[in-house]
């Protein structure tokens, strides 16, 4: 007989004791919790906060009380070990409750004791009454007590990872309005930045907004006003921290153990624990779950990986080693999964980012492919990454978002990767296979054609993230899709040569066999047809772009703190228009069922129906296809038709459109625009510009601000910036206000006196300065164009000018002002 101590309970500890029991009905076992609840379901508990989980008790698996009847194990929750002293074998607890401290001695000992959610220190989160994380229950609680009882209509979500994501789907599924704040460029850490981007696409479709490379710098109204690093101010009635979690360790640093760089507790292949003095082996001293440093199953690297898996696994790889069993733990590869609405995000392995910081070579290969076969309803597309090994094909990791389906294909491929299986293998995968199901060619299957493909150099790969390097080569960039999809959007710079017609085309294409040639289609499959006719015609440096316009489209739509364009680099499209308008259900002729369809399939559906219909008439169409959400209001703009409707559901993307126009489109949007040329170099005129281009920003207008002579100060740095300069320039700098935190005011300014009062009084009556109406009109999609000529004469450079606008001269203002309904000079 043995007595077992187990500090921690929850996924690792708790399955450790009934492991252990299970494996001996003599020994002894004492399971110490902290908090209340010793065994629920913590994966659940935003479900429980959306109301999707209903019923609370559902989230409890075990209680001390069924640990005691069922398992014979002694559950003592509100215990918190504060000492361990693995000499004498030994650990000090202390109630909580009643804060009675008292020694128990252990002849094995087990640490789970997790992880905790970060709290950053915001200023005047101190003070905010509406603030939670969320780890247990008790915490759930208090969350859900808050949603269901406090008038909450907006919220902040600090955080994109998996708790923030899931978090924000469930407070919008309440009806409360989301907002994610993240400090990195994408949401969903696992994944690389083109799948995170159509995740966070999802997001915005279903009304989270998310601000990306930004930060909360200030919590003000006691809880009521977030102030974004940018300058953004968010009202809100609830602030939820899900910037991730550190490990709880203290107890193991105390105890004399080795920790790794992050806090995380070093143990060995059995899951033993290290003196941190000596470095040996503690043989009766265990630790599993998120507190614990793991090998990366990839390449052994140490990680850390705070996922319900390995956190079970672990504890029962305990029980069975504390029983004598030779038993070890292989190492992780962090295989993992987020509902997001309507699509599924998956992971398996390592990601791009990862492998490129760590300096593995790779090659990525990315397809799209229906989850079932096409002809059968409810068919959708799931796009999958994977990347692999160049020299011996070994797979690294995969990465997938789609939605039915999507968990399965993951699975496959962690399930290979644990194998020892290539990408050569993947082909010869026999997967189950019927029309509601899969397709006799799985999308793992295809993935494994086309990474053999690329493996036997057939073709070259283009990343998304590398057709600019490849533009800068001059290389031929071709669009292969029909002349409908090109007209409602393309890349800038594609000539568009169908597929269909390749050969007959040929003469458009270099002389020169070696000139560089980039194909793109929608999701690869045109372009690698389109590629092998030019390969087989003596084309020997043709390269097809991985995950064609779709990734192109979804990694360059533009979400609403976004630059509407980005003239370097942007989908070339015509500016969209809904005319809404009332309709009745009864009034709809037609009803297409477009789901399983990939793009063009939706849009060409559409097409034929509303051919087929009278002017005035309705047609609804239903697809499963994201891209179609965006693609059917360009559509309806360039032939003419109305978009009464379009919304995103559980069942799909569905359009509402009746044949021709109730008003003209190009009426519709037409001097639409707003120009100001900002000549002043004071605050209180640069304030006006701002607040007004603001304002015609709100209204949908599109704004420029052409600032020019003593406007360019508005965009100067404000810190000194080393340029070489002339002497006259050098004087020019010297005299005029350098930013503007040191703009003048036109009036009464007094030496710099009367912008102070001013700057003092707008304070008082919480008027935003002018540097955060510039950040604010910036993140509305204002542009500011610095005139160039203005910036020759007045000697100043471009190093000298804030970041994120454009520099042109008079005709590009004048281009601008052609189609603007409003020009002012200030």
């Amino acid at each position: 007989m043995k007595k077992i101590v187990i500090v921690g309970g929850v996924a690792g500890g708790a399955t450790a004791a009934t492991r252990a029991r299970r494996l001996s009905e003599e020994d002894a076992i004492i399971v110490f919790e902290k908090d209340e609840h010793v065994s629920f379901a913590n994966c659940g508990l935003p479900y429980y906060i959306g109301g999707v989980i209903t019923d609370r008790e559902r989230l409890l698996v075990e209680t001390p009380e069924t640990f005691k009847s069922n398992h014979n194990i002694d559950v003592r929750t509100f215990s918190e070990v504060i000492a361990v002293d693995t000499k004498h074998k030994k650990v000090t607890v202390q109630e909580v409750k009643t804060g009675r401290t008292y020694e128990e001695t252990y002849d094995k000992l087990l640490l789970s004791p997790g992880a905790a959610p970060i709290w950053l220190p915001i200023p005047g989160i101190e003070k905010a009454h509406n603030v939670f994380s969320m780890r247990n229950l008790v915490d759930t609680d208090k969350l859900y007590n808050f949603v269901t009882k406090e008038k909450v209509e907006s919220a902040v979500v600090i955080g994109g990872g998996f708790i923030g994501v899931e978090l924000a789907e469930n407070l919008v599924e309440r009806g409360i309005k989301a907002t994610i704040v993240d400090l990195a460029d994408q949401i969903l850490p696992p994944l690389d930045f083109e799948m995170a981007k159509m995740a966070q696409n999802e997001l915005e479709t279903n009304g989270v907004k998310v601000y990306l490379k930004d930060s909360v710098a200030e919590i003000k109204d006691n809880g009521k006003t977030t102030v974004l690093k940018s300058g953004i101010v968010l009202k809100t009635d609830l602030i939820i921290m899900a910037v991730g979690v550190r490990p709880e360790s203290r107890l193991a640093i105390s105890g004399g153990l080795k920790v790794g760089p992050k806090g995380h507790i070093v143990t060995n292949e059995h899951l033993q624990t290290i003196d941190a003095k000596s470095g040996e082996v503690i043989p009766d001293v265990y630790a599993a779950g998120d507190a614990i440093e793991v090998k990366d199953f990839i390449d052994g690297t140490p990680t850390a990986v705070p996922l319900a898996w390995p956190a079970n696994r672990q504890g029962r790889l305990v029980a069975d080693h504390m029983n004598g069993w030779d038993v070890r733990f292989n190492g992780s590869l962090g295989t993992s999964i987020v509902k997001v609405f309507s699509l599924t995000a998956a992971s398996t392995g390592n990601n791009q980012k990862t492998l490129e910081r760590k300096g593995v070579a790779f090659r990525a290969v990315m397809v799209t492919r229906s989850n079932h076969a096409g002809y059968y309803p409810g068919a959708s597309d799931i796009v999958i990454k994977l990347l692999f090994s160049p020299e011996s094909g070994k797979i690294l990791g995969a990465q997938a978002v789609g939605q039915d389906g999507t968990d399965k294909r993951i699975d496959v491929i962690a399930t290979a990767i644990k194998g020892g299986l290539t990408i050569f293998d993947l082909p010869d995968l026999e997967l189950a296979y019927a029309p509601p199901f899969g397709s006799s060619k799985d999308p793992v299957n295809i993935v494994g054609y086309v990474g053999s493909n690329m493996m036997q150099k057939e073709f070259g790969v283009v990343n998304q993230n590398e057709l600019d390097e490849f533009r800068k080569k001059k290389a031929l960039l071709i669009d292969a899709r029909t002349p409908l999809e090109y007209s409602i959007g393309h890349i800038q710079d594609s000539v568009n040569i169908p597929y269909y017609g390749v050969r007959r085309n040929l003469d458009k294409l270099p002389k020169e066999k070696d000139a560089p040639i980039v194909v793109y289609c929608n999701v690869g499959h045109t372009a690698y047809l389109f590629i092998k006719v030019l390969v087989n015609h003596g084309y020997t440096n043709v390269h097809n772009l991985l995950g064609g316009y779709k990734i192109y489209k979804a990694l360059h739509q533009k979400n609403h703190d976004e630059e509407l364009h980005n003239p370097e680099h942007r989908v070339i499209e015509e500016k969209t228009a809904v005319n809404s308008t009332d309709y009745r259900e009864d009034e709809i002729k037609i009803f297409i069922d477009a789901c399983g369809l990939q793009c063009p399939g939706p849009i060409m559906q559409t097409y034929k129906a509303v051919e087929k219909l009278k002017d005035g008439e309705i047609v609804k169409i239903i697809a499963t296809d994201s891209g179609y959400f965006s693609d059917v209001e360009k559509w309806t703009v360039a032939t003419g038709n109305t978009l009464l409707k379009k919304e995103a559901t559980k069942e799909g993307y569905t359009a509402v459109i009746r044949k021709g126009s109730l008003k003209p489109v190009q009426k519709a949007v037409e001097n639409e625009n707003t120009t100001i040329v900002l000549f002043s170099g004071e605050m209180d005129k640069a304030m006006a510009a701002m607040i007004i281009g603001q304002g015609s920003r709100s209204m949908g207008k599109n704004v420029t601000i052409f600032c020019t002579f003593w406007g360019l100060n508005l965009l100067r740095k404000d810190q000194k910036v080393k340029v070489k300069k002339s002497f006259i320039e050098k004087m020019f700098g010297a005299m005029m206000p350098r930013g503007a935190k040191k703009m003048p005011i036109s009036k009464m300014n007094f030496g710099g006196m009367g912008a102070k009062m001013m700057k003092s009084v707008m304070k008082k009556k919480n008027v935003d300065s002018l540097e955060t109406l510039i950040a604010q009109a910036k993140a509305a999609g204002v542009k500011f164009i610095a005139c160039t000529m203005s910036m020759d004469v007045m000697g100043i450079h471009r190093e000298e000018l804030i970041d994120g606008i454009e520099y042109a001269g008079v005709a590009t203002y004048l281009a601008e002002s052609e189609k603007a309904g409003v020009t002012l000079f200030i």
